[in-house]
């Protein structure tokens, strides 16, 4: 079997081809390698890949890349890259999400619908299509009303997806994933950042109160859903996949200055634009039809996500100065 994934080079991604070459899958590997962050870290999340003979990399952006030869043969698509972040997608940046968010899904859809043997388009959407929620959890048919720029561009990617489904049966399924989290995170997000001021004694910065609480979904858990997705014929639509683990930014600050042994200092700012309150997934669903179980207990995930920060922090010193 072979599988294309875009954005093989990122957190999530570098993971995702890990356990498909483990399963011998052969993966081609698509990465524009965008400067959003260091592209240091990029190439570094590939280093378990590299001369794996099931695996190959391509460095291209979707815009450009001839799509109809990579999806040659394929049986499987996860299309992970797009620009990702919250805060950044406002103002004149928001170009660079439609762009990388929009119209590359769309290019990459019209040349997956002329491929006779994709067995499953899988798309990585995200929970921050949801917006400001008010319900102890939400399911796959709650109103997608997103809270910011980034949220409208990864709807729009899904509702592309579906567009196809309907006019030209590509078989699509959108997994709306919960704010993810474990080692290889981005530098930008907050684990990582939280874990690096604990290591380095530099202040980390706080956006509201820490009383904002999220569905925190360890990475090795969101490729098992993945997997488990792509791999079932029956499987269609949207599906949520959360950790199980509600907890608040207050939390969790306690969990890492425990696990690392030191005091965080607080850089108290107020929340910004797009930021929402709760996050919470009614994984239901995916229990049902994709037999999907998250596995991973949050003060374990924290604990191997800060081993790998520790080990890699000299990824991290120039990352940090530039948020």
């Amino acid at each position: 079997m072979k599988a294309l994934v875009t954005g093989c080079a990122g957190f999530i991604g570098s993971h995702l081809c890990e356990k498909l070459v483990s399963e011998k899958i052969h993966v081609t590997g698509v990465d524009a390698l965008t400067d959003y962050y260091s592209t240091e870290i990029k190439k570094a999340n590939l280093k378990n890949l590299t001369g794996n003979p099931d695996f190959s990399f391509v460095q291209n952006d979707l815009m450009d890349a001839d799509l109809k030869t990579l999806l040659k043969d394929v049986d499987f698509v996860f299309h992970l890259a797009a620009q990702p972040g919250v805060r950044g997608s406002w103002g004149e940046h928001f170009s660079i999400y439609v762009k990388n968010n929009i119209l590359a899904t769309q290019r990459l859809l019209e040349a997956a619908k002329s491929s006779p043997g994709l067995r499953k388009f899988v798309y990585a959407c995200s929970s921050s299509v949801y917006g400001q929620i008010k319900e102890e959890s939400v399911n796959e048919e709650h109103r997608a009303m997103p809270h910011s720029p980034y949220g409208a561009t990864k709807l729009a990617g899904e509702n592309l997806c579906f567009l196809y489904n309907a006019n030209y049966g590509t078989p699509v399924v959108s997994l709306r994933l919960f704010t993810v989290y474990g080692p290889r995170q981005r530098p930008d997000m907050a684990f990582t950042r939280l874990i690096y001021a604990a290591i380095s004694g530099k202040k980390f910065p706080l956006f509201g109160d820490g009383s904002q609480e999220r569905d925190f979904t360890y990475v090795l858990d969101v490729v098992e859903g993945m997997r488990l997705a792509a791999q079932n014929d029956k499987a269609t639509g949207i599906f949520n996949i959360g950790g199980g683990h509600v907890v608040s930014m207050n939390q969790v600050i306690r969990m890492v200055e425990e696990i690392v042994g030191s005091k965080i200092q607080i850089d108290a700012k107020h929340s910004e634009l797009g930021d929402v309150r709760r996050t919470s997934a009614d994984i239901s669903k995916s229990k049902k039809v994709l037999d999907f179980t998250p596995k991973h207990d949050i003060e374990a995930g924290l604990r191997q996500e800060a081993e790998f920060v520790k080990k890699h922090v000299h990824f991290y010193h120039d990352s940090m100065r530039l948020l």
